[in-house]
């Protein structure tokens, strides 16, 4: 008989807790405002692979529902995905310090210089840049995480409640997030819809 060779894998190094803190530290550094979500998904997605898309989406959710920034949440829970508890420690580290540092030195700047048109002009813009990296991160992420028509509905009622009825963020998303649990749980219409399109033969 003619042995069975097997090539060897090649290993697989765990990511370090340095790794996570210096990739942290350049999302901290290199984000603004809200563009803090689409910088994630860019370093940690697509760039590194230590996250897929379904993994991001489903820490975005947890972390859009828990009180607090919503990029120190994002951290502490890829952090506590790749290393457990030091990697949530190094992640939140990482995220925190340039903010906190430029803040500081920000706030001494705009107390002086505040008032100046250039420095407005200069907010302005940064704040229009930050939408644009949330509304290219939704684009990029709807495709994957809105897999059925009444995603869409969950959507369309959040925005309605709370920029028409000016309902807070929390209770907003407690009351869809009911509504939703109660749709996508086993044996509801979610579940046997795909059962309905595709009947046995």
């Amino acid at each position: 008989m003619t042995p069975v060779t097997t090539e060897a894998q090649p290993e697989v190094r765990p990511i370090s807790i340095w790794q996570i803190f210096l990739a942290f530290l350049i999302i901290g550094a290199t984000s603004f405002g809200g563009g803090v979500v689409a910088y994630l998904r860019s370093s940690l997605v697509t760039k590194r692979g230590w996250l897929d898309d379904k993994q991001f989406v489903e820490l975005l959710a947890i972390s859009q529902t828990l009180p607090g920034l919503n990029a120190t949440n994002m951290a502490v829970l890829i952090g506590d995905r790749l290393r457990g508890l030091k990697g949530a420690g190094a992640a939140m580290a990482g995220v925190c310090l340039p903010g906190g540092a430029f803040m500081y030195l920000a706030a001494i700047l705009y107390g002086a210089h505040g008032e100046r048109p250039l420095a407005a002009a200069a907010l302005a813009g940064v704040a229009a840049a930050a939408v644009g990296l949330v509304l290219a991160t939704v684009m990029q992420l709807g495709g994957k995480a809105l897999a059925h028509t009444y995603d869409l509905v969950f959507v369309a009622i959040v925005v309605i409640a709370i920029n028409r009825l000016h309902l807070s963020v929390l209770d907003a998303l407690i009351g869809v997030g009911l509504i939703a649990v109660l749709w996508y749980r086993p044996g509801g219409r979610a579940a046997q819809a795909p059962a309905q399109e595709h009947p046995d033969e």
